[in-house]
């Protein structure tokens, strides 16, 4: 079915979007046109479908919330993606709403000994291997781990934490963790987890990319590796871009993460970096946590936050203060987890699937944690206002209703 999408406007340009079926085209003779004028206030605007690269949890009713068409999903499940059969039922269990791209486990069972069977995981649907939430220690593997999925052409995704120093720590060394007794670690477990990897991505010539970079050190290691021309990427999510460790001052575990969150200086560092370029991609980290896991005192409750919904909204609040254009903020959120996941997808040209959100840049609303759609509503942000909604999402063509 040949459709256009008018009175509208287009990132990067234009005022109208054409399809035919799945995909994109430059033109669509004798199409059916859809008003975009009905759905939002002046038109809104179409952008691609966001790519939320490293979620742990698949959940259609949050990513539709939030405009996501695909996620790149973490190994960390039950059961582990380490086996191409449970690779490939990843890899379909969303279709047609929602694409899933599984991120293999590297190692088997994530326990960072013995190789998982990249080759096959890849041929059964993954698009990247993962260490998960974990830190390969022995730099004999990692280095097998990195040479191995670069022969297969995959991109190694890694946790930047030394292990051994990050063991129990659950807030960042410094004031405020000291004053709440909080079990803590330095803020250079991240650098000396990046400084290893960087040597080893460089000496297989492997292409590398880190979840979260969070420190300043960390940003500076990255900064260097890339002018060096290491084939190396980094993400962060929204909540170290905009919280400091100050705000679990209260002891609330919604803002339990992992990374901790880390010091202001930090914070202005990451800002800095989305800034020039050295943060390449933006994530949800999307891990929703029931009251059972969250209720609890702070050392004892699970970290992550529930992120799809508001990774949108979150990210033009970082267009609002100009740090970044919305054209930067598609790159970060679509164009290069694409990139980095080796899909075809992720910008608005002829030829491209029809994966695209209908946005309004101005709609404001305020995130609560009790209004969400997702598994659980654990947010670090609950109650903050913001600005800028997914009106409509389509998804090879096809509206994805909520």
């Amino acid at each position: 079915m040949k459709r256009i999408f008018a009175n509208t406007q287009l990132l990067g340009g234009g005022t109208s979007l054409a399809i035919d079926g799945d995909t994109i085209v430059a033109e669509a003779p004798g199409a059916e046109t859809v008003d975009c004028v009905k759905f939002a206030r002046n038109g809104g605007m179409i952008a691609p479908g966001i790519i939320d690269l490293g979620v742990f949890t698949v959940d259609p009713a949050a990513c539709r919330a939030g405009g996501i068409t695909r996620v790149g999903l973490m190994p960390d499940q039950s059961p582990i993606l380490d086996d191409p059969g449970i690779v490939r039922r990843a890899a379909l269990m969303g279709k047609p709403d929602l694409w899933v791209h599984p991120l293999a486990a590297a190692t088997r069972a994530l326990e960072g000994l013995d190789l998982a069977e990249m080759a096959i995981n890849a041929a059964a649907g993954a698009k990247a291997v993962a260490t998960g939430r974990r830190w390969i220690s022995d730099s004999s593997v990692m280095r097998k781990v990195l040479a191995y999925a670069r022969d297969c052409g995959l991109t190694v995704i890694a946790h930047a934490e030394d292990g051994g120093l990050a063991a129990g720590a659950v807030a960042t060394e410094g004031e405020t963790a000291m004053r709440l007794g909080l079990p803590a670690a330095p803020a250079s477990v991240e650098a000396l987890a990046i400084a290893r990897d960087l040597i080893l991505a460089e000496d297989t010539g492997a292409r590398l990319h880190f979840r979260q970079v969070t420190t300043a050190a960390g940003f500076d290691l990255i900064r260097r590796a890339k002018a060096r021309g290491i084939a190396v990427t980094c993400g962060i999510t929204p909540a170290h871009l905009l919280l400091s460790d100050i705000d679990i001052s209260d002891f609330r575990s919604f803002a339990h993460l992992s990374p901790p969150l880390r010091a202001e200086s930090d914070r202005q560092a990451a800002l800095a970096a989305l800034a020039d370029g050295t943060i390449d991609v933006l994530a949800s980290g999307h891990d929703p946590r029931g009251p059972e896991e969250k209720r609890l005192p702070f050392a004892d409750s699970e970290a992550g936050m529930s992120g799809a919904e508001t990774l949108f909204a979150l990210g033009m609040t970082l267009v609002e203060n100009e740090t970044i254009t919305l054209e930067r903020l598609f790159d970060l959120i679509a164009k290069n987890p694409a990139r980095i996941l080796g899909i075809d997808a992720g910008i608005l040209a002829p030829g491209k699937p029809a994966d695209f959100i209908l946005i309004d840049p101005r709609a404001s609303w305020q995130i609560s944690g009790e209004a969400m759609v997702a598994k659980a509503g654990n947010t670090p942000f609950d109650g903050l206002p913001v600005q800028g909604k997914v009106v409509k999402m389509w998804k090879g063509g096809t509206e994805i209703v909520a």
